[in-house]
């Protein structure tokens, strides 16, 4: 078969085997894949939860070359869409993606592929599917499959709820798909329920593989500040040489951590999200290649790469779920040989996980001001969650968290999503673009280039004005200088993105209303710090911690492992006792300092508390909070101490 050759669909009656080891050179199917790609292939909506490294992408891949029409995998990462593709091209296999890495030329040539049938694959980021222009384009292909990766995050009681993700569950209605694919190492019995609804699958059609490998010893040691590097720099040193991840929670500790182990002789590059784009590819594509690269890093790293021989992960700093954990150690071993993934617990370091939850929380009267906005709304609306965020001061995650709430709760219904703004760079003249139409095509098409303004280094175009002078709707605006910039005469950048909303139902009682959700995010928070306390037992060691870890994910084990810290005798731990702690006279006296020159910023106890333990918001980043001397002086108190004295 040549590269871009499918099968149509009279071949689906083919056994996958024969196509798996043609064009995928393996010889046998992984425990779970082939009942979910003929589930896929027999047209049911199917549910695939499979560990970290259990082959999820393969469920999709060789289906995609049975079916007659596109298959789209949805993916929060960049690194996985990208590696992926080079590797289904090194197999002659043509493959897209479209993330926020492209240029409009590269998106155009995608399409085209797309289009023409040559391209069967499309791997596109979620955030793509708040761009008109795209859904635009959505809306004239054959999705025969849909997959949806990292699909836990549809889950509120899963540990990285995403609300843009139940926007994916209604994109497959509209857009007729085929049929679902859902994928996910971390699943509860709650969250993959919620994914079985979402996405209508049923109990049989969900695939569940066992979560438990033995090749992976767990560990764990209980450190404190004095002993905390130095028994990672023995562990590493102790142990032969191969490829060592070291997970942190802060991206200083990535480069502190790094440093330290350079200077001791061990070379090792600190890897985090605070990199430029090209560097963190380059230091994943040198650890992929390596067989000793030390990488230590934020959690930023390591999704979606396929490296099988991954001999160490260290835990610097503990993960902030049994979900985050298990993604985490799951990325070593993948070729069945022994890996050990220790953790180094510093006890206090449960408070900055525990920060990271208590920073999510707005005050009550933010959760008002939020509710109070969208009940004076017209009927149907728009609303920046940038400029939301900051007149409400609630965190722009937490802002599309509550209008997920309300959406839920039957109050509105989303639209679509809409850019007010389209900056475009001309890559030709206008009478030459113009001289490829005639008639009221070429007419529309000059009164909408009549509307573009010159900006400092583009020119704007601004649709609510574009739209009420030509008197149209905005989306015969959007095919426009879509099929200009897939001709290639123009490029195109959106900004300004605002999201639509349709209300449904009054709102009776704004502050009943305002204080059930606020409660509700009281109880996340609460969430968060029970997964917080169950790494914490893993780590302590009570009993067998593979039992502990695959009890968790519904697949409990009657035989201890024989090879964790509990079972070879070095475990339960003693964790020491954590008192309450004061937050110091000269805390106090920051704090007041503060308060008097941002008196409308810090009025409540939760927002000085806040201030104290260093946890930004939207407000305390355009009031330039984090630059008063106070600020972050109680990053090592526990916010709930920290809180009582405060109030």
């Amino acid at each position: 078969m040549s590269g871009s050759e499918t099968l149509n669909s009279d071949a689906i009656t083919e056994d996958p085997l024969d196509l798996f080891k043609r064009r995928f050179g393996l010889d046998s199917f992984r425990e779970g894949q082939r009942d979910v790609i003929q589930r896929i292939l027999a047209g049911k909506n199917v549910a695939a939860v499979f560990p970290t490294g259990g082959g999820k992408s393969l469920c999709y891949q060789l289906p995609a070359l049975l079916l007659p029409g596109t298959t789209v995998i949805v993916s929060p990462l960049i690194a996985l869409m990208k590696d992926q593709c080079d590797a289904l091209a090194s197999k002659g296999i043509a493959a897209a993606r479209l993330d926020s890495t492209l240029s409009s030329a590269q998106f155009a040539a995608a399409m085209n592929g797309i289009r023409d049938g040559s391209v069967k694959m499309l791997y596109v980021a979620p955030e793509r599917f708040f761009n008109e222009r795209f859904l635009s384009s959505m809306g004239t292909l054959n999705v025969s499959l849909f997959a949806i990766d990292e699909a836990h995050c549809i889950s509120q009681w899963g540990h990285n709820f995403r609300p843009d993700y139940l926007k994916l569950a209604e994109l497959t209605r509209d857009l007729c798909v085929g049929r679902v694919l859902a994928l996910t190492a971390t699943a509860t019995p709650e969250v993959l329920q919620d994914i079985r609804e979402a996405f209508g699958i049923d109990p049989e059609d969900a695939i569940r593989t066992p979560f438990y490998r033995s090749n992976l010893h767990l560990r764990s040691t209980i450190v404190d500040s004095k002993t905390h590097y130095d028994v990672l720099r023995k562990r590493i040193q102790s142990r032969p040489r191969a490829s060592t991840l070291v997970y942190v929670t802060l991206q200083r500790t990535a480069e502190e951590v790094a440093q330290s182990l350079c200077a001791d002789g061990l070379p090792a590059t600190a890897y985090h999200a605070g990199l430029e784009s090209d560097e963190r590819a380059s230091i994943q594509q040198k650890f992929i290649e390596s067989d000793n690269e030390i990488v230590v890093a934020t959690i930023a790293f390591g999704m979606g790469i396929d490296k099988s021989n991954i001999r160490y992960v260290y835990h610097f700093n503990p993960s902030k779920s049994l979900e985050a954990y298990a993604q985490e150690v799951g990325r070593a071993g993948r070729d069945g040989e022994t890996s050990i993934c220790e953790s180094l617990l510093r006890p206090d370091d449960r408070i900055v996980l525990e920060n990271f939850a208590y920073g999510d929380t707005p005050a009550l009267l933010s959760v008002r001001r939020l509710i109070d906005f969208v009940a004076g709304q017209p009927d149907t609306f728009h609303v920046s969650y940038y400029h939301l965020a900051a007149e409400t001061d609630i965190r722009q995650s937490v802002v599309q968290t509550l209008l997920t709430y309300m959406e839920l709760d039957g109050y509105f219904k989303a639209t679509s999503p809409r850019y007010d703004t389209y900056k475009i760079k001309p890559l030709a003249t206008s009478q030459s673009i113009l001289k490829n139409f005639t008639g009221e095509p070429r007419q529309f098409l000059a009164d909408v280039l009549g509307c573009l303004s010159k900006g400092r280094t583009q020119f704007l175009l601004n649709m609510t004005t574009a739209t009420k002078r030509l008197g149209v709707e905005r989306d015969r605006i959007v095919k426009a200088i879509e099929h200009c910039s897939e001709k290639g005469w123009i490029e195109i950048n959106a900004s300004d993105l605002v999201y639509g909303y349709r209300r449904l139902k009054p709102i009776a009682d704004t502050k009943t209303l305002a204080d059930a959700y606020a409660q509700r995010l009281m109880d996340r928070e609460s969430s968060e710090i029970s997964r917080i306390d169950a790494v914490i037992d893993l780590i302590a060691g009570t009993r067998c911690q593979s039992m502990n870890l695959s009890g968790h994910f519904d697949d409990p084990t009657d035989q201890p492992c024989g090879t964790c810290s509990f079972c070879i005798g070095e475990a339960p731990h003693k964790m020491p006792a954590m008192g309450t702690r004061s937050i110091g006279t000269s805390a106090k006296r920051l704090l007041d300092v503060a308060i008097a020159k941002y008196p409308d910023r810090l009025v409540t106890a939760r927002e000085r508390a806040r201030f104290l333990c260093g946890l930004s918001s939207p407000g305390f980043t355009s009031a330039r909070l984090s630059r008063e001397p106070g600020y972050g002086v109680c990053e090592r108190v526990p916010f709930a101490d920290v809180l009582s004295q405060v109030s």
